[in-house]
């Protein structure tokens, strides 16, 4: 299990740095049921992980000229902020046993699989049903205080699972900012780097970390983001959102799987 847990590390960099998302949404099911690390924790890991590796990523997209900065600024900052808020007030509220009925209830770490697999659905439904990248381009963005309370959102909800948020990210940019694929990406990966060191640094103060093992997958992700920014420059960028809407919606379906029947 171990063996293809590293071997799964290198795929969450590639995810990230082919399609700017991807790479929590491995993270977390791969430290829970490869590595058998708490969820709650693998939260923790997995903005470190997205956070630290994605930054090759970054620097890709600044030399290709792909960040939007204005966008950067009404989106990322606010989902910081959501980020910093979900992790410091909303997760540590969220008690260990969540009682549904009388006779039913799960627990906070079941809570957070069934949540996390469920953002996932959405986002994955709106990118596959969603107007193609010809036709969303040309039309007026979406900017101002709307932009940034879906940022706000995007925070606070993926700051309770420990998700870098691309998935939910790059929905919001091509929908609302109107950008072509490939620039909603290259935002998302700065987003999501700064967004998700903010949110490790906070968990530092009361987590206790096993850095031999995440400096290792940490490394492992940044091979694999090379890579995946390789493979981005050779690929369209509609094929791309459809594709990645498909990965989102089978990744969600395994956790649903996973946490109902096993």
């Amino acid at each position: 299990m171990a063996l293809l847990g590293y071997l799964s590390s290198i795929l969450i960099g590639i995810s990230l740095g082919l399609i700017g998302s991807g790479g929590s949404i491995l993270t977390v099911p791969v430290l829970v049921y490869l590595f058998h690390v708490d969820p709650l924790l693998a939260t923790t890991y997995s903005l470190a992980i997205v956070g630290l590796s994605s930054i090759a990523g970054v620097i890709s997209r600044l030399k290709q000229k792909l960040v939007e900065i204005k966008t950067i600024l009404v989106f990322g900052l606010p989902s910081i902020l959501g980020v910093f808020l979900a992790r410091r007030f909303i997760l540590p509220a969220i008690p260990n046993t969540i009682d549904i009925t009388d006779a039913l209830a799960i627990s906070k770490n079941d809570f957070i699989m069934l949540f996390f697999a469920t953002l996932m659905t959405l986002a994955a439904i709106s990118m596959i049903l969603n107007k193609s990248k010809k036709e969303v381009e040309g039309q007026l963005p979406v900017y101002g205080l709307a932009l940034m309370l879906v940022g706000l959102g995007e925070g606070l909800l993926t700051g309770i699972v420990g998700a870098g948020g691309g998935f939910l990210i790059i929905p919001a940019l091509v929908l609302l900012a109107k950008l072509p694929m490939k620039k909603a990406i290259a935002s998302s990966i700065v987003i999501i780097s700064i967004k998700s060191l903010v949110g490790f640094s906070g968990d530092l103060l009361h987590v206790a970390v096993d850095w031999k093992f995440l400096i290792t997958i940490i490394l492992l992700s940044t091979l694999g983001i090379i890579i995946g920014n390789f493979l981005n420059k050779k690929m369209d960028g509609a094929k791309l959102k459809k594709g990645f809407g498909w990965f989102v919606l089978s990744m969600a379906i395994i956790i649903f799987i996973e946490q109902f029947f096993f």
